[in-house]
């Protein structure tokens, strides 16, 4: 449309996991383009990113966050 706008399918908005008025992403790789979520890609972009900071930040297990995460709020609670 004009606007910008496109109009998916149903059974394709429910296989990608959107309602109406939820954002998508293109992704355009040669002559094929895929439709994604655009929330999820976000999601899964950052976490490309962020892939190996736990380990360089010690957090080797989920006990380790966890306890990082106590950490962190008890001293944002103390200010």
């Amino acid at each position: 449309m004009s606007k910008g706008q496109v109009t998916i399918p149903k059974n394709v908005r429910n296989a990608l996991g959107i309602e109406t008025g939820d954002r998508v992403t293109f992704i355009v790789d040669g002559t094929n383009v895929r439709v994604v979520n655009s929330a999820v890609y976000a999601l899964l972009k950052f976490q490309e990113e962020m892939k190996g900071e736990g380990e360089k930040a010690g957090l080797l297990s989920e006990e380790s966050v966890s306890e990082w995460i106590t950490k962190s709020r008890r001293e944002d609670n103390s200010k």
